[in-house]
């Protein structure tokens, strides 16, 4: 019996050494993951010809294809999703929002909540996090300085709403992939979710104003902001994100605010129930016909810039990436690679509320371990998916629905800001570096993002404490099913009865 349990440890070890070779790869040898997912899989489909004595390849990899096949769907999404984020960078939809919220003036006291303000709506609008820091963070950073505010206090607020559309948007890639694989449509995610995000961003601007009340009240100009930021700021900033160049020369031009509407329109069609694919289609659409008008774009370059550099951008890197990181997953699921984890999690949980909340903190472990939120999404999904399924019963598919509505929250929220609270993670690392490339008055490491990131804190706690507690119920729409119950505990009801 000792050898039996001794055997079964070493197997259950070497079962874990793919993962092991995907964090090393990531996060010491700091490989893209288009290098490290493929070396990965392949490491994993070895280790299940080992265990399993297949000898053909083709038969061990069939795993790793079907868990690509079953989310093709979100791939024809990402294409649209980035087509959308390229339209509304360059057509003007973006500087529009910018422009009206630099309406509200900025003093050191306002400049932080401005500064997420601003990030929110914008990163909800493009569903770029990266692409919403690369473009605010010169804005903001240089409007501080001139104005005396706390450089590290809006550092952090930008980092903290650049990652809001990620979280709750309609086109970010996380969001799409994060709704794919537990198979809830996104408008519906939103819904569950919404009243507790935008609880957590107006308690994190309350404490963001309270932060920052000690510092002058002297109002700031956007045209000397911009104007201050040194020029090889620019040619360093076209080489990461050109993009955001160009976002930054409409602001200083101007746009006319009527560009806003296509975001709107977006937003409108999402919560009238029409399919996710139609809905950015439409974004694209009316972002020509507005940025046509406003002399942003025309027919051409809205088909051969933007559309077509939004599909081959998404296939360049994310849907390549995404398919070799579900391909990792699918295989390490067939060989219960992480039943061990699950037992585990089963066996310390007490109630529903407390083995979602497990299921949370297990989202958060990947992401460390991964050290990227889009590997974390498509690697933890299915694990997570799989021990609820397989450990809660509800009356009906509604409820059930629900538990993955919550799951797909749980990969999307601490992939996303659970990023910005470990140091060695792609997101606080690229922030950083930006934030130094355009203010070189001051050099940032990736540990700055992590102190006052009340954000990425408010989202990450209130999101695991909820669900521990059952509080999550005074959040409207936001409360697990009552009918969901584990299991065993149901087996048990029945035999006392």
């Amino acid at each position: 019996m000792e050898n039996q349990k001794r055997a079964n440890g070493w197997i259950a070890a070497v079962k874990f050494l793919p993962l092991l070779v995907f964090a090393l790869l990531v996060i010491v040898f700091q490989l893209d993951l288009l290098i490290a997912a493929p070396v990965a899989t392949f490491t994993a489909v070895a280790v299940y010809m080992l265990l399993y004595r297949e000898k053909k390849f083709e038969k061990a990899f069939e795993h790793g294809l079907k868990a690509t096949r079953n989310i093709a769907l979100i791939f024809f999404i990402l294409m649209f999703a980035y087509g959308v984020a390229e339209c509304f960078m360059a057509t003007g939809v973006g500087a529009a929002l910018i422009l009206l919220a630099l309406k509200l003036g900025i003093t050191a006291r306002t400049v932080a909540i401005v500064s997420m303000l601003v990030t929110c709506v914008l990163s909800i609008a493009t569903g770029s996090s990266w692409g919403t820091f690369a473009a605010c963070a010169p804005i903001f950073l240089w409007l501080n300085h001139l104005v005396g505010g706390d450089t590290m206090l809006t550092l952090c607020a930008i980092a903290g709403g650049s990652c809001f559309g990620d979280n709750i948007g309609m086109i970010s890639d996380v969001t799409v992939l994060s709704c794919g694989m537990q198979d809830v449509k996104i408008i519906n995610r939103i819904k569950h979710q919404m009243v507790w995000c935008f609880s957590c961003l107006a308690v994190a601007l309350v404490i963001f104003y309270i932060a920052g009340s000690h510092l002058p009240n002297v109002q700031g100009d956007v045209q000397e902001a911009l104007a201050s930021i040194p020029e090889e700021s620019y040619v360093a900033l076209e080489e990461e994100r050109p993009s955001a160049v160009l976002l930054l020369q409409q602001v200083e031009a101007g746009v006319p605010y009527y560009l806003v509407i296509p975001m709107l329109v977006v937003i409108v069609m999402s919560f009238t129930g029409f399919h996710t694919l139609l809905c950015l289609g439409a974004g694209m659409v009316s972002s020509l016909a507005l940025g046509a008008l406003a002399g942003t774009v025309d027919l051409v370059s809205w088909l051969n810039d933007l559309v077509k550099g939004g599909f081959s951008g998404a296939g360049e890197w994310v849907i390549v990436m995404m398919m070799w990181v579900s391909a990792f997953g699918g295989i390490m699921n067939a060989m219960n690679a992480f039943a061990p984890l699950s037992r585990l999690v089963v066996k310390i949980s007490r109630n529903v509320h407390q083995l979602m909340g497990w299921c949370g903190v297990l989202c958060l472990m990947g992401n460390m371990a991964l050290a990227d939120e889009a590997a974390q999404v498509a690697t933890m999904s299915p694990i997570v998916r799989d021990i609820v399924e397989t450990n809660v019963e509800t009356d009906d598919e509604k409820s059930a629905y629900k538990l993955r509505l919550r799951l797909a929250t749980f990969t999307s929220s601490m992939g996303i800001y659970g990023s910005q609270l470990i140091p060695w993670h792609c997101f606080p690392v690229f922030f950083a570096s930006i934030a130094t490339m355009v203010y070189p008055l001051q050099e940032f490491s990736p540990s700055d993002i992590l102190a006052q990131n009340y954000m990425g804190w408010l989202i990450v706690g209130s999101a695991l404490l909820l669900t521990f507690t059952g509080w999550d119920r005074f959040a409207p729409g936001f409360g697990l099913p009552k009918d969901a119950r584990l299991k065993n505990q149901a087996k048990d009801t029945a035999k006392a009865r």
